[in-house]
C-alpha cells in the first residue's frame, strides 16, 4: 500500500507540474501539495497491530478433574438430590470434556471452597504464571509494558486484576490499565479490539492482554438445571498476549491483525437473557443458559459473518451469495430454499471456534459447512481444558501451533461468543515461521491428538 500511496503521489506531483505550465497558479500547486501531504500523514497515522507472542495456562496434573471424580465430589457434597446429581453426570459425559481439563484448588475441596480468597488464589496462579513465562521468553522488564488490560467476567475484585498484576510485577506507575468484567466468554477478542483502539492512539507501545475466566466462586448450588449446566462446563484456563504498533517488532512477530468484528444483539430480551447471571428461588446464584442459546447464537454468527464476509470472501463467493439472496426474494423464492453459504475456506486457513460445548462447536460447523478437520482445534481444546471461557480461542491456536499446522501466510479466524447476546470475529495472518517444538501448553501431550471424543447420543 505504501508503494502504491509514493506511486500515487508521484502520477500526481507529474500531473500537477504538468497542468501548472497550462493554468494552474502557485497558490493551486500549494493547496495540491498540502493535500498530499495531509493524506499522507494520515495514512502514516494508523500503524499495523502486531502480536508478538502469547501464553496459555497448564495447570498442575493434580488438579485435573476426570467425570467420575466430578460426579463423586457432586454426591459426597450432599447438596444436590439424586435426580440433580445423575442430570450434571449425563452433561458431563456428554459434554465433550475428556479427564485432563483442570478444576482449581478450590473446587477440589468437600465443601467446595468459594471464598474471594480462593478465588483470588486461582486468578494468581493462573495470570502470574503467563505474564511470567511471556515475558521471561521475550526478555521484556514489566517497565516496558505501555498498556494492560484484563478480562475476567464474573469475579470483579477490588483492586482490580490489573492493579494485582501491576503489584505483582512492578509496572510503571503511569501504565494504561483497564479492568473489564461481566463480558462473557467473547471477551478475549473485545479485549484484543479495545488494544487495537488504544494502539492506534498511543504510537510506539506494547499491549499486554489478559484474558481468563474464575471458576472458583461460580459453582451452582441449587437445583434449577438451566443454571446446573454450567457446573459440567467451565474449567480453569488462561492467557496472556503481547501486542505491539512498533515496526521494529515485525521482525519478531507471530501475526499480524487484520479484521476485528463485533456482533452485540442484545437489544432484544431473549438475547439478552440467554446467558444470564441471576439468584434462583432459594437463594443461590448460578448462570442460566436458555434453550435458545444455540438458536440466538447462529442469529448471531449469521450476522457477523455478513459483516466480516465482504472483508476477507474473494468476489466470487461474494457475487454467488448475493445472487441466492436475490433469486430467493426477489426472482423465484419457491425454488431458492436455500441461499448460498459462502466457502470461508477460501478466506482462512484455519478456525478456532469457542469451545463453548460440543453443541456450540457442531452448531458452527454445520452453519459454515466446514468438515471435521477444521473444527479438530476446537473439539481437542474442549476434550482437554474444557470450557475455559474467553481463553478458549487461543488454546485452539496454541494447537494448531503445536501440531506444526500454521504456516507463514496463513490467515486464522477466531470466533467466540459470549452473555449479552455476542458473536465476535477477529482475522489473524501469519508473518514469520512458527517453530511446533517451541514449549507450550500443548506440548507434553501433543503427540497423543487428536483423540477419538465419544458422541454420546440423546435417547
Amino acid at each position: 500500500m505504501v508503494t502504491g500511496l509514493f506511486r500515487c503521489i508521484s502520477l500526481t506531483n507529474s500531473f500537477i507540474i504538468t497542468e501548472a505550465t497550462k493554468s494552474l497558479t502557485p497558490l493551486h500547486l500549494l493547496a495540491a501539495l498540502a493535500l498530499i501531504l495531509v493524506v499522507f500523514l494520515l495514512y502514516s497515522r494508523f500503524s499495523s497491530v502486531y502480536l508478538i507472542d502469547f501464553s496459555c495456562y497448564r495447570a498442575p496434573n493434580h488438579l485435573r478433574t476426570p467425570t467420575s471424580h466430578v460426579i463423586e465430589h457432586l454426591e459426597l457434597y450432599g447438596n444436590f438430590s439424586g435426580e440433580n446429581v445423575n442430570f450434571q453426570a449425563k452433561l458431563s459425559e456428554r459434554s465433550g470434556i475428556g479427564g485432563e481439563a483442570f478444576i482449581p484448588v478450590g473446587g477440589h475441596e468437600i465443601p467446595p471452597d468459594t471464598s474471594l480468597k480462593r478465588a483470588r488464589e486461582e486468578i494468581e496462579m493462573v495470570l502470574f504464571t503467563v505474564v511470567k513465562d511471556l515475558l521471561s521468553k521475550h526478555k521484556i522488564n514489566s517497565k516496558q509494558i505501555d498498556i494492560l488490560i484484563s478480562n475476567c467476567s464474573l469475579v470483579c475484585p477490588t483492586p482490580s486484576i490489573t492493579a494485582m498484576i501491576i503489584n505483582k510485577f512492578g509496572f510503571r506507575s503511569n501504565v494504561k490499565s483497564i479492568s473489564i468484567s461481566g463480558m462473557g466468554c467473547s471477551a478475549g477478542i473485545l479485549s484484543i479490539s479495545l488494544a487495537k483502539d488504544l494502539l492506534k492512539v498511543h504510537k510506539n507501545s506494547l499491549a499486554l492482554v489478559l484474558s481468563m475466566e474464575a471458576v472458583t466462586p461460580n459453582g451452582y448450588m441449587g437445583k434449577n438445571k438451566s443454571m446446573l449446566v454450567a457446573n459440567t462446563l467451565f474449567r480453569a484456563g488462561g492467557v496472556a498476549i503481547l501486542l505491539s504498533n512498533r515496526k521494529q517488532d515485525k521482525k519478531i512477530a507471530k501475526y499480524k491483525l487484520q479484521h476485528l468484528v463485533r456482533t452485540h444483539m442484545g437489544s432484544d430480551d431473549l438475547s439478552y437473557q440467554s446467558v444470564f447471571q441471576e439468584t434462583d428461588e432459594d437463594g443461590f446464584v448460578g448462570v442460566s443458559l436458555s434453550r435458545a442459546l444455540l438458536r440466538i447464537a447462529g442469529n448471531a454468527l449469521r450476522t457477523n459473518i455478513s459483516e466480516i464476509g465482504p472483508l476477507v470472501l474473494p468476489y466470487s463467493e461474494q457475487i454467488r451469495y448475493g445472487w441466492s439472496l436475490f433469486c430467493q426474494k426477489v426472482w423465484a423464492p419457491a425454488r431458492w430454499k436455500e441461499i448460498h453459504t459462502p466457502n470461508f475456506k477460501k478466506a482462512f486457513e484455519h478456525f478456532c471456534i469457542h469451545a463453548g460445548g460440543r453443541a456450540v462447536i457442531d452448531a458452527v460447523e454445520n452453519t459454515l459447512r466446514l468438515c471435521n478437520e477444521d473444527g479438530e482445534a476446537s473439539r481437542m481444546t474442549l476434550y482437554r481444558f474444557g470450557n475455559t471461557s474467553s481463553s478458549s480461542v487461543w488454546y485452539e491456536l496454541c494447537y494448531l501451533e503445536a501440531k506444526g499446522r500454521i504456516k507463514k501466510g496463513d490467515r486464522v479466524w477466531q470466533i467466540a461468543f459470549g452473555s449479552g447476546f455476542k458473536c465476535n470475529s477477529v482475522v489473524w495472518k501469519c508473518i514469520s515461521e512458527v517453530d511446533p517444538k517451541v514449549e507450550n501448553a500443548w506440548s507434553d501431550r501433543i503427540h497423543l491428538y487428536p483423540v477419538e471424543v465419544p458422541h454420546v447420543i440423546d435417547h
